[in-house]
């Protein structure tokens, strides 16, 4: 395993952000009810379960997301990564979703902001890298 990279510049200059393939939903589940295949988060809230689904298990008239995974390592103990993605995107009026994962950070964006998001992201990136 590569070492995790810790530092805010470091952290957003190492990103690499990339779209996964397919939609997604966040929906409320039913605790007794298996969860559909190709689930890909779970979070049990005061208020129920909680799943990332792909759109084809998810009821109607939810917004269909795509997934942005940050590709650096990040360490779990990094501080300003979350903060300069939601505030870049926030600047674009785009609405975001992180879900921290151990490997990686994923950003969850409305489908149809998706590939505006991604290139704001690579920007991002790139300047950090200077």
């Amino acid at each position: 395993m590569s070492e995790r990279v810790k530092g805010t510049n470091a952290m957003i200059a190492g990103m690499n952000p990339v779209m996964m393939a397919g939609e997604f939903a966040f929906v409320a589940w039913p605790a007794d009810t298996p969860w559909p295949d190709g689930t890909i988060a779970s979070h049990a809230e005061p208020e129920g379960l909680s799943l990332i689904v792909p759109m084809a298990a998810a009821p109607a008239q939810v917004v269909p997301m795509r997934c942005i995974t940050l590709q650096v390592n990040s360490s779990l103990e990094g501080v300003g990564l979350t903060a300069a993605v939601s505030t870049a995107l926030a600047h674009a009026n785009i609405p975001a979703n992180v879900v921290a994962a151990y490997h990686h950070d994923h950003v969850y964006v409305p489908a149809d902001m998706a590939d505006r998001a991604l290139t704001i992201l690579t920007d991002l990136q790139k300047d950090s890298a200077q």
